[in-house]
């Protein structure tokens, strides 16, 4: 009897350690937090390359990851990102997140330029699209002009369009690729832009604000979107579309259901949806979430 006493006073001693340890100032469970400050001192997207939940929280938690692998969606998390050297990239290190492997029709990856370092043409026929998230780049074209890409700032590239990237310092990009599926005489032509210059386009029926990065034009055979979620507001339309997508959420946290699932997901996570999964977002915590999604457009699904 005295044993399982004593036995109960040690777990009393135990519970109220981790009580007195998990408690604020205040007496009340708190995590720690960002303040508005904060968040006002660093640059915009800074928590794609810094989430909130980094790899290096998950160290102690061995096997662990929220990344997701299925028949018509997954979700990857910066935890599961593995970097190696770019195919004829110079000084750069590149993550593929969405590959034809996962029945894609493009390829999404991130590329992390270092010091004086530059990119290499993309396979012949094939289009791309650079979003700079961090740091800056310089393009350079056939004219040898030259044109600074900083963050949030983006160039289209068309099929078989000599380029290169450069950058000094540093950068991170997201690139997208694709085989251009050539429509009658159309062409399409060298873009640059930034999304601060993109007017918000109308969304009947919801609340979010949307931005194209693209012409709507039959030229082109996808569009980038930058859609902009206020705390607590949501899609209305439970999307179910022959479209594929693949998202980068470059700001703030959510839930984004993809067929019966439901995930907490937050800046730094990349989503890619297979034709006709059942999709919804929802913008959860304090800030606004923004998204980048690649959205095929203009062409026959035959």
């Amino acid at each position: 009897m005295r044993s399982l006493h004593l036995i109960s006073f040690f777990i009393i001693i135990i519970i109220s350690l981790f009580v007195k340890a998990s408690k604020s100032d205040d007496g009340f469970c708190s995590a720690p937090s960002i303040t508005e400050s904060d968040e006002k001192t660093k640059p915009i997207y800074w928590k794609v390359t810094n989430p909130t939940l980094s790899p290096s929280h998950l160290q102690d938690l061995p096997g662990y990851t929220r990344s997701v692998y299925k028949r018509d969606h997954a979700l990857i998390t910066p935890e599961s990102h593995v970097f190696s050297p770019l195919p004829d990239w110079t000084n750069t290190l590149g993550a593929y997140l969405i590959t034809p492997s996962m029945g894609s029709h493009f390829v999404m990856y991130f590329a992390k330029m270092k010091e004086m370092s530059s990119s290499d043409l993309p396979p012949k026929d094939t289009e791309r699209l650079v979003f700079v998230v961090d740091g800056a780049v310089t393009l350079t074209n056939t004219s040898s002009s030259s044109t600074k890409l900083t963050v949030d700032s983006y160039a289209y590239l068309p099929p078989n369009f000599y380029h290169s990237l450069d950058c000094v310092e540093s950068a991170t990009l997201v690139v997208f690729e694709r085989r251009y599926e050539r429509l009658g005489s159309h062409t399409t032509e060298l873009i640059v832009g930034s999304t601060d210059k993109k007017p918000l386009l109308e969304t009947p029926g919801e609340v979010f604000e949307l931005r194209k990065l693209l012409p709507v034009s039959l030229a082109y055979d996808f569009n980038i979107h930058i859609m902009d979620f206020q705390p607590g507001e949501f899609l209305n339309v439970k999307e179910v579309h022959y479209n594929q997508h693949g998202l980068l959420l470059l700001e703030g946290q959510g839930i984004y259901r993809l067929g019966d699932n439901w995930y907490p997901v937050q800046a730094g996570d990349v989503i890619w949806m297979a034709p006709f999964v059942p999709q919804w977002y929802a913008a959860l915590g304090k800030n606004r979430s923004r998204y980048l999604l690649y959205k095929d457009v203009n062409r026959n699904p035959l």
